[in-house]
């Protein structure tokens, strides 16, 4: 075996092969484990061609695992087979070759040859292959000179890249998706063909393409991804919000930052600190709402008043039309966009009790991960600067620490609830419910009262009286 394996890969590659010659179908483990084994990355995906019937080879390699029979998918429809082990998931297909209809990417596909199939694959480095079969076992096959691009670190299609990405337009995103991923370059050819075809991928279901970005998210530098996607005009067609950030505008010889690429070295700097695909996503979208807010002032320059709040209120269409979850996460990507200028704002001003209260009740839960998006937000180029800022951060939140570990406001919920109200005056849901629990909340985070049930309880009652409601049911304890 020309490429290092453990023994247990080794093992499960004897019994495909042990299987591919008793039904007379030469087999080969292709694709992304042979680049990844060449890699030393990890990998526990293994791809199989057969020449001949692929839901027929994964029932027979199943078979030879005996009492330890492992469970196995079929996708007629595919033609193909998914063997599910403890540690590996091995995929059979058949060995194919594809035709493609100029408005669709879905290809016409018909049995082919071991070449055929090779020719079909998207890059050089994906296009390697390993003999399983008795005759040549643990040949690499090489026919497009993939280990050179490996070594070259080049993404390179094994075709004209035109007709490569003409043909199946997602390729695009996933050239751009493995330069992130391994930190490779794209052939200058391959990354021309892009730009000049990126109209294309139009056609390609925006589920796939969320696929292809949330990988580049989860990439060690998301930038080289997001920087590719714009300089290849790809960005100009999936995600125009953000390309809208890119670029400097200059009045009175007054210039702005280039919102685009400080948001990628944000983005950067918070994925060294977490693998949070949602942080991660905060930290995209922070600065999303300055293009709309974006206003000149002959004294203080270029403003961008109000950006937080006007960017939060686009997560959830950008969420919407980018096919990300409409859920929770989407809440938590809001909060942090809103809440990401608060904390930057306290090191400016004499902070109050007051003040770090409403942040620790508005941020709950998440207040650590926004004084991390925080952070990663430094990045000025003057390292005396960084120091200062960064020292502001950390007296903010020695500050936050210590008002709640007094007042316990993460997770805070008010001492006094709306059905305690209503019981206590005797009345149904109506608007001094409302009045009298902001009240008391407002009262604690100005400090007025203490965090506890009674100080609320006698606050309740003082405002309900002031509204012209008389206690019929008093509860004087928790």
């Amino acid at each position: 075996m020309q490429i290092s394996c453990t023994d247990r890969e080794l093992f499960i590659f004897k019994k495909i092969g042990a299987a591919a010659a008793q039904a007379g179908y030469p087999a080969y483990v292709v694709g992304g484990f042979v680049r990844d084994k060449l890699l030393r990355r990890p990998t526990k995906d293994i791809d199989v061609v057969c020449l001949g019937d692929a839901i027929h080879l994964a029932n027979e390699v199943a078979g030879r695992f005996g009492s330890h029979k492992p469970p196995v998918s079929f996708f007629k429809n595919f033609g193909t087979a998914q063997l599910k082990l403890p540690d590996y998931e091995v995929e059979f297909v058949g060995a194919r070759k594809e035709s493609y209809q100029n408005n669709s990417r879905k290809p016409d596909v018909e049995r082919g040859t071991m070449e055929d199939d090779q020719q079909r694959r998207d890059f050089t480095i994906n296009a390697l292959s390993v003999s399983l079969n008795a005759d040549d076992y643990g040949e690499l096959i090489d026919p497009f000179n993939g280990l050179r691009d490996l070594s070259l670190k080049i993404i390179k299609t094994p075709l004209e890249p035109g007709i490569t990405f003409s043909d199946d337009p997602l390729r695009m995103m996933r050239a751009i998706r493995f330069a992130t991923q391994l930190n490779f370059s794209i052939d200058e050819k391959t990354f021309q063909a892009i730009m000049q075809h990126k109209e294309r991928i139009k056609i390609v279901s925006q589920e796939r393409i969320t696929d292809e970005l949330n990988k580049i998210m989860l990439s060690k530098k998301p930038s080289i991804g997001w920087d590719l996607l714009f300089k290849s005009g790809l960005l100009e067609i999936i995600f125009p919000a953000f390309a809208a950030m890119a670029g400097v505008e200059r009045k009175n010889n007054i210039g702005h930052k280039d919102n685009f690429y400080h948001t990628l070295q944000v983005l950067d700097n918070i994925s060294r600190e977490t693998r949070d695909l949602w942080l991660r996503w905060a930290a995209l979208l922070h600065d999303i709402g300055k293009p709309a807010v974006k206003t000149f002032d002959e004294n203080a320059g270029w403003t961008f008043h109000g950006h937080e709040i006007v960017g939060a209120k686009m997560v959830s269409k950008i969420f919407s039309k980018l096919k990300l979850p409409l859920n929770e996460k989407m809440k938590y990507v809001q909060k942090l966009v809103s809440l990401h200028m608060r904390p930057i704002t306290l090191t400016k001003e004499n902070i109050t009790d007051s003040a770090v209260r409403r942040l620790l009740f508005e941020a709950g839960e998440d207040v650590d991960d926004l004084m991390t998006l925080c952070r990663a937000d430094i990045t000025s180029k003057n390292r005396l600067k960084v120091e200062q800022y960064l020292q502001n951060f950390e007296f903010v939140a020695k500050r936050m620490q210590e008002v709640e570990a007094a007042d316990q406001l993460r997770n805070w919920q008010p001492p006094v609830s709306g059905e305690l109200i209503m019981t206590t005056f005797g009345i149904g849901s109506c608007r001094n419910v409302g009045i009298i629990k902001d009240a008391v909340r407002e009262a604690i985070l100005d400090g007025e009262i203490s965090n506890d049930y009674e100080a609320a309880y006698q606050l309740m009652l003082k405002k309900g009286e002031a509204l012209g409601l008389k206690a019929v049911n008093h509860q004087n304890q928790n």
